[in-house]
């Protein structure tokens, strides 16, 4: 039988800088569809004064949790720091979810349902029948459908948008790979994490989800963390 949606202690990770234009919406629409969630907001001492504004929310709602960091570290390492977090305290579910509205919270209860019956890792996935993208110019559709076709030729692996980022971990998967070990720190960390899944024999299953480009604020994209990715893949298939 499957668990229902509120089983699972679910840990929504959301990391922050300079989006005080957005948490508040994010803690309100993130938690509507699984009320019993809590968010973990990794703020890397935003200069805007995102993390007041957060610390102010936490104290009102004891769903939500502020972790600061002392300055932009990173989105790998926010992640990381936030698995840390959770796993420390016993959650069962673990999601990577954008400050931008980027990643749509109506589709939380299908990944949860998913992680809770088969799943080891459930991927929100732009390139499986039923994804997409809205809103986006065809530069950045070249870049992420190609880079993620790079990616999974040179790794040599089946899952079609490695390089998502809305995505949900079993604890017991954060549990089999070595996150010590993790080097990425950008948009490679993605590719990284599912690959070493992979390599740990966990069980992969992407969900179609239409991510819709950032209504707030710029792009933290550049080209150095793209030349980042693309030789991260070579080190990777190389160690593996």
């Amino acid at each position: 039988m499957v668990a229902p949606v509120a089983a699972s202690r679910t840990l929504i990770v959301v990391p922050t800088y300079n989006e005080r234009d957005n948490v508040e919406h994010v803690a309100r629409h993130f938690l509507a569809p699984i009320p019993s969630a809590h968010i973990l907001f990794v703020d890397d001492n935003s200069p805007d004064g995102t993390g007041e504004i957060l610390d102010r929310l936490a104290a009102a709602d004891d769903r939500l949790h502020v972790l600061h960091r002392p300055g932009k570290l990173g989105l790998g390492t926010a992640y990381l720091d936030g698995f840390a977090w959770g796993l420390a305290r016993a959650y069962d579910l673990f999601f990577e979810m954008d400050a931008d509205f980027s990643h749509d919270p109506t589709y939380l209860p299908g990944m949860v349902d998913l992680a809770e019956r088969d799943a080891d890792v459930v991927i929100g996935s732009r390139y499986v029948a039923g994804g997409g993208t809205r809103n986006w110019g065809l530069g950045r559709k070249i870049i992420s459908r190609g880079g993620s076709i790079y990616a999974r030729t040179i790794l040599g692996v089946s899952v079609r948008d490695v390089t998502a980022g809305f995505v949900c971990w079993r604890r017991q998967a954060l549990e089999a790979i070595d996150l010590a070990a993790i080097k990425s720190n950008g948009y490679s960390f993605q590719i990284e994490m599912k690959y070493r899944a992979i390599l740990a024999g966990l069980r992969l299953v992407e969900t179609p989800i239409v991510f819709v480009d950032r209504r707030v604020g710029q792009s933290k994209m550049s080209r150095r963390i793209v030349a980042e990715a693309m030789q991260m893949v070579w080190k990777l298939r190389l160690r593996g």
